[in-house]
């Protein structure tokens, strides 16, 4: 026989608390660890005698010296980074809703989405090598280095599912599951664009306080395309977006000559 309490509904107080539990636990397992790791990452880079201007921070790095086992060792590391956006989908689901629809993940609406993706990226894209830029002139924007994996026959093609596995993770944990269980919590819209920006900004401490301001106003933008247009409410324009930034960003590293990078200040 099982247990009656099984069937009981839970409380409110008590909903509410699993459901805080839960977000602490899915952004503990999608971000936090990121997140404290470039919080400490800036301090240590404050403290030692290194100008943060001339230090810098390497992304999408080699981890073996042989191409096949890098291969694996790349696509390993993309699966990791995209399970934890399944498992808040997974959570969102959990009442028998399906999450890709709640969040507006699908492909209902293709060419809109395309759209909006492309403008987003380009809303954000463009200033954000001004802010980049400026960082470095004041000194407190680390050099990033979108790509350092060696040049062989995949290197394109995983750094294209990086950017996507990226943008997968960030906008449905960050905005969509983060969204829609704080509006479960009865936030506002306001104090969730707020929990949403500075939650995208601290785990890109690491490049310094420049380009961490730079995402906060990239995570306002963002959650708010998600929160208030009528025509807002999905995720997917936020994915093709940020896949679109990211794959500039990594390609365009890995392929333009360094001299062209020097020129224009990236690099």
């Amino acid at each position: 026989m099982s247990d009656i309490s099984d069937a009981v509904p839970l409380s409110t107080a008590a909903r509410r608390r699993r459901l805080t539990q839960e977000i602490w636990l899915v952004l503990g397992v999608a971000i936090l660890g990121s997140a404290t790791y470039a919080v400490l990452n800036l301090i240590d880079r404050y403290t030692i005698d290194v100008p943060l201007q001339q230090q810098s921070a390497a992304l999408n790095v080699t981890q073996n010296e042989r191409p096949w086992l890098d291969l694996l060792y790349q696509l390993r590391r993309i699966a990791l980074i995209a399970l934890p956006a399944l498992l808040a989908l997974y959570l969102l689901s959990a009442n028998g809703r399906s999450a890709v629809r709640r969040i507006g993940l699908t492909l209902a609406r293709p060419g809109r989405d395309l759209l909006h993706g492309i403008a987003l990226a380009a809303a954000v894209g463009i200033p954000g090598l001004g802010v980049y830029a400026l960082g470095r002139a004041l000194g407190v924007t680390v050099e990033v280095r979108p790509a350092a994996l060696d040049a062989v026959w995949w290197t394109v093609p995983v750094l294209i599912l990086a950017a996507l596995a990226n943008g997968f993770l960030e906008e449905v944990v960050v905005v969509g599951y983060l969204a829609e269980r704080l509006r479960d919590l009865r936030w506002g819209v306001a104090a969730i664009i707020v929990a949403s920006s500075l939650l995208r900004g601290s785990y890109h401490l690491y490049q310094g306080p420049g380009m961490a301001i730079g995402n906060v106003a990239m995570g306002v933008l963002f959650a708010w395309y998600y929160l208030v247009p009528r025509w807002g409410g999905r995720v997917m324009p936020l994915v093709v977006a940020h896949t679109l930034i990211d794959v500039v960003a990594f390609v365009g590293y890995a392929l333009i000559p360094a001299a062209w990078l020097a020129a224009i200040g990236v690099g």
